[in-house]
């Protein structure tokens, strides 16, 4: 039996860019056949909106590009932590929170800047944007982000369960 590399994509209220970084990155997969190799899930730093389906907005966005957000917002867990073999936080904020959550850094706690193409060390990765209080610019920019990350994503976690 494969192991599965079980990733976490982690925003701020589950309803934007972490349910993205779900949608966009299990599509990534089942495109590439890496289904069974992989188990994927969303959650937010924060409780607020949990049980809440992905911002209309983002939603939309992403159904344009052929990806659809079916998660429902949940809350990160500690058990979430140990659970995932990697987690990725959006931004620095969520970073820190999830840092904290952990009792002090992780190897499995990325940003998902640091999986961007041409980024050279963590410590210059970009965060994804918060685009709620934004124009349509800013979803558009999540989803372009998430795409470009997929495949550093995914060869990070095949590197872990084959090496």
């Amino acid at each position: 039996m494969e192991l599965k590399n079980k990733v976490l994509f982690v925003c701020m209220g589950n309803i934007c860019r972490s349910p993205t970084g779900e949608g966009v990155f299990k599509h990534y997969v089942n495109e590439r056949g890496l289904n069974s190799r992989f188990e994927i899930d969303s959650a937010g730093t924060i409780g607020t909106h949990a049980g809440a389906n992905a911002d209309e907005r983002m939603s939309a966005a992403a159904e344009r590009r052929g990806y659809q957000l079916l998660s429902r917002a949940r809350q990160v867990t500690r058990e979430d932590l140990d659970t995932f073999d990697l987690i990725i936080a959006m931004d620095q904020d969520n970073l820190s929170v999830l840092v904290g959550l952990a009792g002090g850094p992780r190897e499995n706690i990325r940003l998902l800047g640091s999986f961007l193409p041409d980024v050279a060390d963590y410590k210059t990765a970009p965060s994804v944007p918060d685009p709620y209080y934004g124009g349509a610019a800013g979803f558009e920019q999540v989803l372009d982000m998430i795409e470009s990350a997929s495949e550093g994503i995914s060869n990070y976690c095949l590197a872990l369960t084959e090496g």
